[in-house]
């Protein structure tokens, strides 16, 4: 008897768990999404953003791959469908329904992208290889970023703005991750500058010929300088023209060829790192179906 009252005091409650409807999921106030100019090998200047500031959002020139990696939170090579979604550019305007509804920017792409998009995908495992970014034997020889100023407290406020710009060329590429983070690619060289491991495994990562995941367990942000070989920069700067969606001709393809990669695996070393082939089980999205036009703002 006890054990059937017991059951009588959760019913009602079970019942309106399963009558109610799921919360409404976060949307920009207004939105639009409109095809931007595709990338070209043969531009001289590249130039992309994402800029937050107040309740506006804009983003220029972002492949739907690129939402879809921000919008869900994963790397670039956790998504995979049709090669178009890697090639054609978008750019956002949107207003946040307050300044202070930043955090769930990712879930309002998301919804917008399914809405759009008519995006559908579906989730899986796949065993990748991989290079693991680890520390060598030696220990680090990185030199670790100055903590940033502490500012003072202060009474409310809307939240900062946020300015990330991507540019560059045929010579090589910039990306500012503002408050004096970023790193450049040119002159047959990779600095860096306030950058976390994390950050600098998803860079390495359009550079080489498969993933790198950080594995150094290093929490700080660090400073450092790389230096390539002319051949094996030109590779690098391919590969990331190939990350970027970028279509390039056969002969530049055949470049590769000439390229050994030796000094980008002995400039990590002096880093006091190194990157070490592995293979890994990674979750991947699968994107099943999209429409290139998105749909009318």
């Amino acid at each position: 008897m006890r054990i059937l009252r017991s059951v009588i005091v959760l019913l009602p409650v079970s019942f309106v768990a399963f009558g109610q409807s799921p919360p409404p999921r976060p949307e920009f106030e207004v939105a639009s999404i409109k095809a931007a100019p595709p990338l070209s090998a043969g531009e001289p200047q590249v130039n992309i953003g994402l800029h937050i500031d107040g309740a506006q959002v804009n983003i220029t020139s972002l492949s739907l791959k690129d939402y879809i990696r921000i919008a869900y939170r994963v790397k670039d090579y956790q998504v995979t469908g049709p090669d178009w979604i890697a090639q054609e550019r978008y750019s956002l305007s949107a207003k946040l329904p307050s300044p202070s509804a930043r955090d769930e920017i990712q879930e309002m792409l998301q919804t917008l992208l399914t809405e759009r998009f008519q995006i559908k995908m579906h989730r899986e495992s796949k065993e990748f290889p991989v290079y693991a970014l680890i520390v060598g034997k030696g220990g680090v020889k990185m030199k670790e970023s100055a903590p940033d100023p502490e500012t003072p407290a202060s009474g409310p406020s809307d939240p900062p703005s946020v300015n990330v710009n991507v540019s560059g060329g045929p010579g090589g590429v910039v990306i500012n991750r503002g408050k004096g983070s970023y790193f450049a690619f040119g002159d047959n060289q990779l600095e860096g500058k306030k950058l976390t491991m994390l950050d600098f495994a998803d860079t390495l990562g359009r550079f080489t010929d498969r993933p790198v995941v950080d594995m150094t367990d290093l929490k700080g942000a660090y400073d450092f300088v790389l230096k390539f070989t002319p051949e094996d920069y030109r590779a690098m700067l391919i590969r990331s023209a190939l990350a970027a969606g970028l279509v390039l001709p056969p002969e530049a393809m055949r470049l590769l060829e000439f390229s050994s990669g030796d000094s980008l695996f002995s400039a990590i070393q002096t880093l006091g790192l190194k990157l070490d082939p592995r293979k890994a089980p990674l979750d991947v999205l699968v994107i099943d179906r999209a429409e290139k036009m998105p749909a009318e703002n």
